[in-house]
């Protein structure tokens, strides 16, 4: 008796951590896709889910259809994930609650079913992975509202617009119009505009070194011709690395993807071609091609006069 009564104090202890942890928090995130299945929605996951939560008092939303508040400050919610432990007979299944920095906020208990139909099995699984959130009195704090996305701004700042670390910062564009260097990067917009002087490729002529200009344009009556350019034939330059994105997930657009990491935050979207596993992408300041070659996805974009060619981990 006396092993039972610690033990019950321990479980309420729990408890009141894990109500107080998701107190803090505003909205659930639900994927209309999670990682574990093929299809959106398949065997009704993401609605069931949404449901429950819902069900359960929390404000439930779907991963594209963000409210203004969250899609601002995604530290408003937690993004539910689903594991899936399942055997040859059993189903099991947990939901994880994981911040907007991929910390585990919360997981409930292991649901479990013996149903055969794989739509039955997950949904009886999920019900009874959700009856520990039942004695859960969830009520938002509001404390997830004092987090704000960093902002940098470019603005006033030409000899260090170089130098400036803007990693995994949030930028808005610069509201002063005469900026030398904006940048936007959000979910929805990516852009990149460098008004700063580029240095000449001008060579001043050698003392007694005679220099002859000659025409860029020689026009006739009924043609005009440029002269020979002096790059073709050059050799581009190329790298190629793997991605530091890590793993990307695609979400379906009606004319192509938009690729989310497990933020979640979009990082390229990719539009659909004439050809199969030919893309083209843009995000983050970059647009090029995204295609497949032996099983690898292949992202490639100019850097200045560098070919970039980037090797993405994308799961479909």
């Amino acid at each position: 008796m006396k092993h039972f009564f610690i033990v019950l104090i321990v479980l309420i202890g729990f408890k009141g951590i894990a109500q107080d942890q998701l107190n803090d928090y505003k909205y659930i995130i639900v994927p209309k896709k999670f990682e574990e299945f093929k299809r959106v929605n398949q065997y009704q996951t993401s609605t069931l889910v949404k449901h429950l939560f819902t069900k359960s008092g929390f404000t439930a939303v779907y991963n594209d259809e963000l409210p203004s508040d969250l899609n601002n400050n995604r530290c408003l919610g937690l993004m539910a994930h689903l594991v899936d432990d399942s055997s040859l007979f059993t189903t099991k299944t947990t939901l994880v609650l994981k911040d907007c920095t991929g910390k585990e906020v919360y997981a409930t208990m292991q649901g479990k079913s013996k149903e055969k139909d794989y739509k039955n099995a997950y949904n009886e699984a999920l019900r009874d992975a959700f009856s520990s959130l039942e004695t859960v009195n969830y009520a938002y704090n509001g404390k997830a509202g004092d987090s704000r996305p960093v902002s940098v701004s470019f603005e006033n700042d030409v000899k260090d617009a170089g130098t400036t670390n803007t990693e995994g910062a949030d930028l808005k564009p610069s509201k002063n119009q005469n900026a030398m260097v904006t940048q936007q990067a959000t979910p929805e917009n990516q852009s990149y505009v460098d008004k700063r002087p580029k240095p000449s490729d001008f060579k001043k002529a050698e003392p007694g070194q005679v220099v002859i200009a000659q025409p860029a344009i020689q026009q006739s009556q009924d043609k005009t011709t440029l002269p020979e350019s002096k790059v073709v034939g050059r050799p581009i330059q190329r790298s190629r690395f793997k991605s530091d994105m890590g793993t990307l997930y695609a979400q379906e657009l009606d004319n192509g993807y938009q690729l989310v990491d497990s933020t979640p935050k979009i990082r390229l979207k990719i539009f659909k071609s004439s050809k199969p596993n030919f893309f083209m992408a843009e995000g983050e300041g970059r647009k090029g091609v995204l295609y497949q070659k032996d099983d690898k996805w292949l992202f490639e974009y100019y850097s200045g006069d560098e070919l970039i060619t980037e090797e993405l981990n994308i799961k479909f």
